[in-house]
């Protein structure tokens, strides 16, 4: 695994990737950074992976709305969680989903009732792959914003920028 830094519009970011795949993007002061990883036991250094997840950062910040699947993602997660973001990487630029309509989506998904709003909360509040995994695009019922382990002001200027967009 190797690890580099972002400096993107709303504060460095912390980019971590194994040979195959990106498996994490914090904010540096971020709630959860790092997960499950310990990020002072990882090198510093360049990939292919980081380097496409670079560019599609740069492109993602240039308005140009690159595509998820640009990028191999491989959150190490749950995998209900895998399942929820899943689901977050449908939501389009610019829109939300609230945590009850992914819960909806887990049930039909799955044919069964599946989790509830506050473990798709959990989940969504843990997601390791932030921005690319847009986490920030979830709302509460009422159309609150709420929770971004990057922190409200930051995904208050995410959504906007995209809105604009």
């Amino acid at each position: 695994m190797l690890q580099t830094t972002y400096s993107s519009p709303l504060g460095k970011l912390i980019l971590l990737a194994n040979t195959d795949a990106l498996l994490g993007v914090w904010y540096v002061d971020q709630a959860y950074l790092g997960a499950k990883y310990d990020l002072a036991k990882i090198d510093h250094g360049g990939s292919p992976i980081l380097t496409q997840t670079t560019e599609w950062l740069d492109d993602y910040f240039s308005s140009r709305q690159p595509a998820i699947n640009r990028l191999p993602l491989a959150p190490q997660t749950t995998p209900f969680r895998q399942q929820v973001y899943q689901i977050l990487t449908t939501i389009p630029y610019g829109e939300t989903m609230t945590y009850q309509q992914i819960t909806e989506r887990l049930t039909q998904l799955n044919h069964h009732p599946t989790g509830s709003a506050r473990a798709v909360g959990g989940a969504v509040g843990h997601n390791p792959i932030s921005i690319i995994i847009p986490c920030h695009r979830v709302i509460g019922k009422n159309g609150s914003l709420t929770g971004y382990a990057g922190g409200l002001n930051r995904k208050r200027k995410l959504l906007a920028f995209e809105q604009q967009n």
